[in-house]
């Protein structure tokens, strides 16, 4: 499997990282991008992060010292010709202390090599951020850190302009800010503020054009753009084709760019753009076998159990009458500040022309209204998720698109997890549910894999108060015996090197155990992909079958096939 791919700066090499089956433990490779001739440099050890020093001599990145202890994270730089023993040692992985989460620790490099921002993710909500003088590394091989921002409980990453550092920072900004950083005296004490945090959108990134900044927003779970000139005012908004996700490619000593926009009625759409004049050509648009101009789109904000309101968007074909009986798919996520936007997909189609409903919530703990949403939906609040997504249902129900004899649920990962909470507090609502790749046993999954990144998201049994909110929800521990479960689905891969399989093969016999529901007509099934892991890198035949079982599944269970109950 492909994993990913880092090209150089003009494009004549490419780095790109190979792996088995889904297991993630990519190889590193180098393709010289005319000849297609593979170069001798090879880098095994769950390699990722690439990227290229000027000039193309060599490049940094990420790794594990030992692939089988995903604790042992590393920094390396390579030079291109020598063997991967002979690497550099940057930074690598506390031996004690904090763990790095998932992201880290991960480094940030100028385009001329001088400098290097190292990140050091201390939790799901924060990280420490550190100046390197690259150059004096170069010469002695001696690596002096000096802190940018560390012990503080805020998420900071940015890009170079020059000596200095334009930092997105949720430091004393929830909703993120942007300042200006002297990589030579780079301390808190010396920033200087360029764009301040907007109360109505948060800033999800930024980007540098000549002459001025683009801050990539979520206003309601959509895109907004805004233009700044390098003193921070404004310059207006990029107006966008629609509601729905988009992403601009810059330069920063160019004033065009390219701009990503896609939603649920658009497939992924690549425009060229005058940014001085916001003028915006369509530059590629792939060919779709489906007509995006059936469906219409919609956004309606729910109130959760506590008063809280989220949004969430409704897709389906238009004219479809609302008789509260349409066979309906609810999906989610809600945690680790990661957001649900609007997003094209060719596959969803059948769905639509065959009556159904789509429906994507965004619950807290993601990061569609900032780090407050996100704490809002993790730890001791991890609940609030499950109260949205049940709040979700139950105003679906109520305005008459469906019935819980036709809703099903769907989410893979922490959203696996969210459905195994779901079906678990409200197995009366839901008449189908998906449960992929999930964390399902909350009271030990920390012990597995690369788990324990993730207390910080979700906390650890070990510690009493933690315990006693994990035990409260944790969805193999709050099976009953003699509830009728809905009809349920749940995926692994048995090369998960992030989520072991052992939550699924576990869960499934226990709902199979305890339901009364007949095992013909609302089966307990259980789905092990020998050949995948967490998700990426699969092929595409196998992305095929995985979507074609779950759409029939859904269809059968949701009364969309002939014959179906």
């Amino acid at each position: 499997s492909l994993d990913w791919k880092a090209p150089n700066e003009d494009g004549t090499l490419l780095a790109f990282g190979l792996s088995k089956a889904g297991d993630e433990n990519s190889i590193l490779y180098v393709m010289d991008v005319d000849s297609r001739e593979w170069l001798a440099d090879e880098i095994p050890g769950k390699v990722g992060g690439v990227d290229w020093l000027n000039g193309s001599d060599g490049f940094f990145y990420r790794c594990l010292e030992d692939v089988k202890n995903p604790y042992s994270a590393q920094i390396k730089y390579h030079k291109l010709g020598t063997h991967h023993r002979q690497d550099k040692l940057i930074f690598e992985q506390y031996k004690e202390g904090p763990l790095a989460t998932t992201w880290g620790p991960s480094a940030n490099f100028s385009r001329d090599g001088r400098w290097m921002v190292l990140s050091y993710w201390t939790g799901t909500d924060s990280n420490d951020l550190w100046v390197v003088d690259m150059d004096k590394w170069f010469r002695t091989g001696e690596l002096v850190k000096t802190d940018l921002i560390v012990g503080e409980k805020c998420k900071s990453y940015g890009i170079f302009s020059g000596d200095h550092y334009l930092l997105h920072t949720t430091y004393q900004a929830p909703n993120a800010r942007v300042v200006k950083v002297n990589l030579h005296q780079p301390g808190v004490e010396h920033w200087k503020e360029i764009i301040p945090e907007r109360k109505d959108a948060v800033l999800d990134d930024i980007s540098l054009a000549r002459g001025m900044v683009i801050g990539d927003y979520l206003k309601d779970a959509q895109s907004l753009f805004e233009k700044f000139d390098l003193d921070g005012n404004s310059l207006g908004e990029i107006p966008l084709p629609g509601i729905g996700s988009a992403g601009v490619v810059t330069h920063d000593d160019r004033t065009e760019g390219f701009l990503a926009f896609s939603s649920f009625n658009e497939p992924l759409s690549i425009y060229h753009i005058d940014l001085e004049t916001n003028k915006r050509e369509l530059w590629e648009r792939p060919d779709v076998p489906v007509d995006p101009s059936i469906v219409e789109v919609k956004q309606v904000f729910v109130t959760s159990k506590d008063g809280t309101t989220f949004p969430m968007f409704i897709v389906h074909k238009k004219g479809l009458e609302l008789n509260g009986k349409n066979p309906t798919i609810l999906n989610g996520y809600g945690g680790f500040d990661i957001s649900l936007t609007p997003y094209f997909s060719a596959t969803l189609f059948p769905w639509y022309e065959a009556g159904g409903v789509y429906v994507s919530a965004n619950l807290r703990g993601g990061g569609e209204y900032g780090e407050k949403w996100h704490q809002a939906g993790m730890l001791e609040n991890k609940q609030n998720v499950f109260d949205d997504f049940i709040a979700a249902a139950e105003w679906l129900i109520e305005n008459k698109y469906t019935d819980s004899q036709h809703l099903g649920i769907s989410g893979g990962s922490n959203g696996g997890l969210l459905v195994g909470a779901a079906i678990t507090q409200r197995p009366d609502l839901f008449a189908a549910a998906i449960s992929g790749v999930p964390l399902l046993d909350m009271l030990r999954y920390q012990h597995f894999l690369m788990a324990k990144y993730w207390v910080p998201e979700y906390g650890d049994s070990a510690v009493k108060e933690q315990y006693e909110f994990l035990k409260k929800y944790s969805p193999y521990q709050n099976v009953k015996e003699g509830t009728a479960y809905p009809a349920t689905l749940v995926t692994a891969g048995e090369n998960d090197t992030r989520v072991h399989a052992l939550h699924a093969m576990k869960m499934v016999p226990l709902l199979r155990d305890s339901t009364t529901s007949d095992p013909v007509k609302d089966p307990i099934l259980l789905w092990v992909d020998r050949s995948a892991g967490h998700g990426g890198g699969k092929p595409l035949d196998l992305r095929i079958r995985d979507v074609v079982d779950q759409r029939i599944f859904m269809m059968w269970q949701l009364g969309m096939l002939e014959g179906a109950k």
